[in-house]
């Protein structure tokens, strides 16, 4: 199909310029709420490791260096719930979103594949499957999806899950992961290729409701979801939120080991490697907790401001579990979402609308919780009309 074919969508965020500038002309300026960026301090454990591994003249290795891979193994064992993994089917990538946006070209796909992805969901899912000329598909239903003689059944080769997801803070339990990846894995018997399960989990340290504050949210990765074996199966996560490096483009794969080995063989060709200062940093954040303990309770603050302020200015906010959003829309009837995103905008407060994540979130925006605490608590003031 080609990149310069025209088959991919405008960049949302340029269509949200004029609300911006809208916001801008408040009398108090804007308060941005519609990015999902951080804006806490990267911790000084990391901006330690980082200088620490400045000097760095040499290439790296694309693989991680086995420190970093290790860090991994012991964080999915610790945090995650997920013993035992293999420091071999770790990949460090640049970012979570750019192997979102190219996991569908690295496994082969092409015409007439198939790549499922949540009905309500961060645009990338879709652009991915545009790039290597596959299909893209919005379901949530994913076991109806994967059934013998549904429609496109058999042509499914890749499925996004995303949990937490983003935008509506939607968190998918045991039961529901097992379920996709045994209906993957029967489709997959049945036609004899390959179905790979990608769960991005990025949001998994920011759990909010019960009972994923306490219990933790499962990883596709879970042994109670995989049965011991991992074959098919991807976990996809970022630094980005949970340890403010954004910036630092930090984040991972791991799961299958052959299906990582693969995409590694491929990345070493592309020269997709993470540099050796950012291994570092990563390594030494994984290692952490305390940092992370730390962010989630100023966005634990930020979050039950931001949230009192929209219901008590008749905003009803749905799912949200677990994130850095609020999934929101006006009580009563329903509203297209660029008409909310105009109301916040009249108060100096930018948002995102639904629109953004596919028509099945055309009437809800997005509030994100990255802001600094004078920006919240600005926003909580316009929405309550103090």
């Amino acid at each position: 199909m080609g990149l310069l074919s025209g088959a991919l969508p405008d960049f949302p965020w340029d269509t949200l310029a004029p609300f911006a500038d809208s916001a801008r002309a408040h009398p108090g300026g804007i308060v941005d709420l519609s990015v999902g960026t951080p804006v806490d301090p990267t911790p000084q454990v990391v901006r330690d490791a980082i200088a620490a591994a400045s000097d760095a003249p040499g290439y790296p290795t694309t693989h991680g260096t086995l420190a970093l891979r290790s860090a991994v193994v012991d964080w999915f064992a610790r945090r995650r719930g997920v013993p035992g993994l293999d420091p071999a089917a770790v990949l460090p990538t640049l970012g979570s979103k750019e192997l979102v946006a190219w996991l569908p070209s690295l496994l082969g796909l092409g015409a007439g594949d198939v790549v499922l992805h949540p009905a309500t969901a961060y645009p990338t899912y879709d652009v991915g499957a545009r790039l290597a000329g596959a299909t893209p598909v919005a379901a949530d239903d994913v076991v109806a999806r994967l059934a013998p003689g549904t429609p496109g059944a058999d042509d499914v080769r890749l499925v996004w899950l995303n949990s937490p997801g983003n935008p509506d803070g939607r968190v998918l339990g045991v039961e529901q992961l097992r379920a996709v990846v045994v209906a993957a894995r029967a489709a997959q018997a049945r036609t004899g290729r390959p179905v790979v399960v990608a769960s991005d989990e990025c949001y998994a340290e920011l759990a909010w409701d019960e009972p994923w504050a306490s219990q933790g949210v499962p990883s596709v990765l879970d042994p109670r979801v995989t049965g011991g074996d991992l074959a098919g199966l991807l976990a996809v996560y970022s630094l980005s939120k949970q340890s403010n490096l954004a910036g630092y483009r930090a984040a991972f794969v791991a799961g299958d080991g052959p299906l990582v080995g693969r995409l590694l063989e491929i990345r070493k060709h592309a020269g997709m490697i993470v540099p050796a200062p950012v291994q570092a940093a990563t390594t030494a954040a994984l290692r952490d907790d305390a940092h992370v303990s730390e962010q989630r309770e100023r966005y634990r603050a930020r979050r039950a401001v931001l949230r009192d302020a929209l219901e008590g200015a008749g905003y009803v906010v749905d799912g949200s579990h677990a994130g850095l959003y609020l999934w929101t829309r006006p009580a009563g009837p329903p509203q297209d979402s660029w008409a909310t995103v105009a109301a916040f905008a009249a108060r100096g407060i930018l948002v995102a609308p639904g629109a953004f994540y596919g028509p099945a979130a055309a009437g809800h925006v997005r509030v994100a919780l990255t802001a600094s605490d004078a920006q919240v608590a600005e926003a909580a003031r316009r929405l309550l009309g103090r």
